[in-house]
């Protein structure tokens, strides 16, 4: 019997510990949304945690929020929260909450400069004809909890964002070539993933997530259990 409980106790996840995943929507919205659901679904299920999906800006009160080790906003676009929610989430950040921000995070809340300052920097245009297109990554930190599982350069599909209000404040790990495609105007540097402590918590963005493929991509997939991970301050950096 012993051995059966340990057994168990070994099989059992790791950790286990909520996430809301918001994917509410009042600009573009991406069709890749739903299959980012469903890649977030089973990843709570291999890796130990356990996510809930909404869409519902009424579940950010501060008593609520209190609820789940990390936020992730998939996809969000516009203007999402109102003031008071606003207000709600800063506070869930100020006492230490996580945060994870995929693809179209950076195309959210514009007038709220504290959450431009979470998230990392704004979408500002795509590089277009078309958009989606292939370009070159660079990994900028070699052996990195959030790049270990990728090659120091590789080819990936996906759209591209140009930013503004890039935060200098933040840690990058990973960069677009803008000699390998047309229609980046972020020449000097152009980051496309970065992690920060930021007001008590934790901050996670990658620009990567526009296409249904990412989310069975175990390249994608894996740096943002990373990122996950590390919102969760289940390990340091």
């Amino acid at each position: 019997m012993k051995k059966l409980i340990l057994l168990l106790l070994l099989s059992s996840p790791a950790f286990a510990f909520k996430v809301l995943v918001f994917s509410k929507t009042a600009g573009f919205r991406h069709s890749s949304i739903p299959v980012g659901i469903e890649a977030l679904k089973k990843m709570g299920k291999e890796k130990g945690f356990e996510p809930s999906f909404s869409e519902d800006a009424s579940l950010f009160t501060k008593d609520n929020l209190k609820n789940y080790k990390v936020i992730i906003f998939l996809n969000t676009t516009g203007d999402i929260l109102n003031s008071e929610q606003q207000e709600a989430f800063e506070s869930y950040i100020q006492a230490g909450g996580g945060f994870v921000g995929i693809h179209a995070a950076t195309d959210t809340e514009y007038d709220w400069p504290w959450y431009g300052g979470l998230v990392g920097g704004y979408f500002v245009s795509h590089p277009n004809n078309p958009n989606v297109k292939p370009a070159q990554f660079h990994v900028l930190i070699k052996n990195h909890w959030a790049t270990k599982h990728m090659p120091d350069t590789f080819e990936y599909v996906d759209e591209f964002y140009n930013f503004k209000n890039l935060s200098q404040k933040t840690t990058p790990v990973l960069s677009i070539d803008e000699k390998s495609y047309t229609g980046g105007k972020n020449p000097d540097f152009h980051p496309m993933s970065w992690f920060h402590e930021y007001d008590g918590g934790r901050a996670f963005y990658t620009a990567l997530g526009h296409t249904d493929e990412s989310y069975t991509n175990p390249l994608f997939l894996q740096h943002v259990w990373a990122g996950i991970q590390y919102a969760a301050r289940i390990f340091q950096p």
